[in-house]
Formats: structure tokens, C-alpha cells, sequence
């Protein structure tokens, strides 16, 4: 399974985001992937994220497992989940 972040740099979320990341890698040892929605629009369009930050859980098929959207960010477990 796939896992991504999708997020902008510099706005007021970000900070809270990235120690989120960080913290899930200290914690577990997986690392998460990050991505700009400005610099990959057409991911954004194909699973119809429009609020950020998105964190996305994608089966090897392309299809969504789990979707959390908006400030509050998932527990990590919920995300873990679907890293193993």
C-alpha cells in the first residue's frame, strides 16, 4: 500500500504537518510520502482532494482505502494501519 501526504509548504498547517511526519517517523521507523499539490495537480484531480492537508491510503490498485482531510490529522495507528 501507498501512503501520501498531500500538503502546502508555508501556510499556517504546515509546521503542525511535518512534526506529524516526523514524529510517525521517530515513532515507527516508516517513513510517509509527502507531496505538493501545486506540483502535481493532476494526482489531486484523479482522487478529488481539494482540502489540504490531505493524507491519502491507496491499495496497490489505485483505488482509496482511507482518506483523512483537513487540520486535524489522524491518529497515527489509523495510518499505520495501512503501512504494514
Amino acid at each position: 500500500m501507498r501512503v501520501v501526504c498531500v500538503y502546502r509548504d508555508k501556510q499556517d498547517y504546515t509546521r503542525s504537518v511535518e512534526e506529524w511526519i516526523e514524529n510517525l517517523r521517530r515513532q515507527t521507523g516508516r517513513e510517509i510520502e509527502t507531496m505538493d499539490p501545486d506540483k502535481n495537480p493532476s494526482f489531486c484531480e484523479t482522487y478529488d482532494i481539494v482540502e489540504y492537508p490531505t493524507i491519502l491510503a491507496l491499495g496497490n490498485d489505485g483505488s482509496i482505502r482511507a482518506i483523512w482531510s483537513g487540520r486535524n490529522l489522524p491518529l497515527m495507528n489509523d495510518v499505520l494501519y495501512y503501512m504494514i
